[in-house]
C-alpha cells in the first residue's frame, strides 16, 4: 500500500453506523510459554498493537474511532504457549472480535515462525473480558 493509500485509509471517516455502546480496550496474549525477554516482549507487544491498528476490517472501523478517542487502553496478559494462543484468536475471531497474530522473524531470541503475541481489539471490553478474563496480567 503506497504512502498515499494509506494516508487517506487513516483520515477518510469512519463509516457510518452505531458506535460502540461501552468502553473499547485491546488485550495482548504474550506467549509466556517462550520465555522472551523484557525487551523482546515489548517489541512484540507494539507489532501487535500497530497491526491491529493497521490491519483493522471496515466493519470495525467504528470500534477503532471509540479506542482512539478514549486514550487507547491496552492491557498485556500471559497466555501459556502457541496452541493457548491460537484457541484464543479462533474464540475471538467466533465472537466477531478483530485479532492479531505476531510471528517472530527469528533474528534474535526465539525460533523464525514462533507465535509471541495475540492481539484481540479494540473491542468493547465486556466482550474480549469473554474470553480473557481469567488471564494473569504479565
Amino acid at each position: 500500500m503506497g504512502l498515499r493509500s494509506w494516508l487517506h485509509r487513516w483520515t477518510a471517516p469512519p463509516p457510518a453506523g452505531p458506535a460502540p455502546s461501552e468502553a473499547c480496550k485491546l488485550v495482548l496474549v504474550v506467549n509466556h510459554g517462550l520465555k522472551m525477554g523484557k525487551g523482546k516482549i515489548a517489541a512484540q507487544v507494539g507489532h501487535a498493537s500497530i497491526g491491529a491498528m493497521t490491519g483493522i476490517r471496515e466493519e470495525d472501523r467504528g470500534r477503532l474511532a471509540a479506542w482512539l478517542a478514549s486514550g487507547q487502553r491496552k492491557v498485556c496478559v500471559k497466555g501459556n504457549d502457541a496452541e493457548h494462543l491460537l484457541e484464543l484468536s479462533a474464540r475471538a475471531k467466533e465472537a466477531g472480535l478483530p485479532t492479531t497474530q505476531v510471528r517472530d522473524a527469528g533474528h534474535t531470541q526465539i525460533p523464525s515462525g514462533s507465535l509471541t503475541v495475540v492481539a484481540i481489539g479494540p473491542a468493547e471490553a465486556s466482550k474480549i473480558d469473554r474470553l480473557t478474563a481469567e488471564l494473569k496480567l504479565l
